[in-house]
């Protein structure tokens, strides 16, 4: 039975072969990942999966590590190498002599590539990234049901998480309960909720601190950066308001929220990507808070929190049914507050779906 690996390394080589391509390199990735299932842990050692254009491909690996593999549908040729043999040596066995055209996933260190460079003077090194890019940014049934099942448990850590007291709470502190939730939920975290209280939540990126939240704080609540279930990734962001909110709070909350609506309801097929940030942009703009919205509408995900498709100005790639993106605008008023709303979302023949099911509406929170 083929899996979805050796499906995916078989699209990839028929791009590779319609771009005259004589292989592909891939290390400890996501792009690894993605077509062969296995994680790997990212060292000095040297980690390579070939896949040629035609045939079997094999993964360079430590032999000492091999045993990860037993874990994981292995259908390619597993290459051990002992600590006093040369693995870039190896690697070079497998291309074989002659000009080779060799695409190289976009994450691949330098530690690596450069020495292989060096080993492979005859071949020409280019970009895996159109080889990979198109097929990863059209997510299959199984990826899509990973999300959707991601999107339910996100869900629930929503619910509990505005049932936590914030006022008189570090940041940190709440951000660290918002790790515990997601994790209970069996969701995989790897750093504490991101949580931007106040005049914090001006900033877009802002990372939780031992500021104390106070009553009368704006709050956004970024749950899910670094939630994983079978490697795929939740990223959610939700704005509430510890105790009752200002009249001004309201209006523009009211401005993001109708904006991230506007923008989910452009999404359909053929719909260029930049069109779906300018729709989202111009209810923004048109409320009069269009300088306050500094950054793109969003982002794809997948294996990795930001992919492609880009939802920005000047990304004419049109919307495809499969592409998966986060909608998330925002407002952030320097020294006062900001609010952002992020769901993610998928193309559908027909429009777009929402992962997240929670409410929009404007909470209050102690």
């Amino acid at each position: 039975m083929t899996t979805a690996f050796q499906h995916r390394c078989r699209r990839a080589q028929e791009a590779m072969a319609a771009q005259n391509l004589d292989g592909l390199f891939a290390t400890i990735s996501s792009d690894l990942r993605y077509l062969t299932g296995y994680t790997g842990h990212l060292t000095t050692r040297l980690n390579v999966f070939w896949l040629p254009r035609e045939g079997t491909p094999t993964l360079v690996m430590p032999g000492f590590e091999t045993p990860r593999l037993q874990h994981f549908q292995v259908f390619y040729d597993v290459r051990g190498w002992e600590e006093t043999e040369d693995p870039v040596a190896i690697v070079k066995g497998l291309v074989g002599p002659g000009r080779k055209t060799i695409a190289v996933s976009d994450q691949f260190p330098s530690l690596f590539l450069l020495p292989l460079g060096a080993a492979l003077a005859d071949a020409r090194f280019v970009s895996a990234g159109p080889i990979l890019t198109p097929l990863r940014m059209i997510k299959d049934a199984d990826e899509i049901a990973t999300l959707r099942e991601i999107g339910r448990r996100m869900d629930k850590v929503f619910e509990e998480t505005v049932r936590l007291k914030f006022s008189g709470r570090a940041e940190m502190q709440v951000g660290y309960d918002i790790f515990d939730i997601v994790r209970a939920h069996g969701l995989n975290p790897v750093r504490a909720g991101g949580v931007a209280s106040g005049p914090n939540s001006a900033s877009p990126h802002h990372s939780s601190t031992d500021r104390v939240i106070q009553r009368g704080d704006a709050i956004w609540l970024e749950l899910g950066q670094g939630g994983t279930l079978n490697g795929y990734l939740a990223d959610k962001t939700r704005s509430v308001h510890v105790g009752e909110p200002t009249a001004e709070y309201r209006r523009v909350y009211e401005v993001v929220k109708a904006a991230q609506e506007a923008a989910f309801r452009a999404i359909r097929p053929g719909v260029p990507c930049q069109e779906i940030d300018r729709t989202g942009r111009r209810a923004i703009a048109s409320a009069g808070y269009g300088q306050y919205f500094i950054h793109r509408l969003g982002h794809g995900l997948g294996l990795d929190v930001h992919e492609p498709p880009y939802i920005v100005g000047g990304n004419t790639l049109p919307l495809q049914p499969g592409m998966v993106f986060s909608d998330e605008p925002g407002i952030y008023l320097p020294g006062q507050f900001g609010i952002r709303i992020e769901d993610i979302v998928t193309v559908t023949a027909t429009g777009g779906e929402r992962f997240y099911a929670s409410t929009h509406d404007l909470l209050v929170v102690e």
